[in-house]
């Protein structure tokens, strides 16, 4: 299993903008990267809604959030539009990534599951939350972590 003060593993996949993103390219700042089940379902919707709308928080705490499905990049796409999604959203089609990660499945292994991941600037992982019904938490608990990592020694 993935533990905090791990190296992230590094990966590759492609935005709803079609861009390519890379980890190791976003040494420097902090990533709170979000593995979430399926677009469009009510806790997913749930879960991208909260990160929109407490998005600037999280750019002044100073991270991007990044979310991770196996969906399409053309689902992502209109998952995006429908509720403006300020944040990538990355297609692991078929799971790669996931695994890498080690998410594990949720309800009984049929549903992929979630789990957020802060990861600090350096690459290392620094906490990991993982709750299939908590989908709204992640948002919070994420920003608790940036907020203690923003915190200079001796404060």
């Amino acid at each position: 299993m993935l533990q905090v003060g791990d190296s992230a593993p590094d990966f590759t996949l492609k935005t709803t903008a079609g861009e390519t993103f890379r980890l190791a390219d976003q040494r420097g700042r902090s990533i709170v990267l979000y593995f979430y089940p399926k677009d469009d379902t009510p806790g997913c919707t749930a879960q991208a809604c909260s990160f929109r709308d407490q998005y600037e928080e999280f750019q002044d705490l100073g991270a991007e959030v990044v979310g991770i499905s196996s969906d399409s990049e053309a689902s992502h796409q209109k998952f995006t539009q429908k509720h403006r999604l300020p944040f990538p959203l990355l297609a692991d089609e078929g799971g790669r990534v996931r695994k890498l990660y080690e998410v594990p499945r949720a309800l009984l292994g049929l549903l992929p599951g979630r789990v957020t991941y802060v990861i600090d600037p350096q690459g290392k992982v620094s906490y990991i939350f993982n709750s299939m019904n908590r989908a709204t938490d992640h948002v919070a608990e994420a920003k608790k972590v940036l907020r203690e990592m923003n915190v200079a020694p001796g404060q």
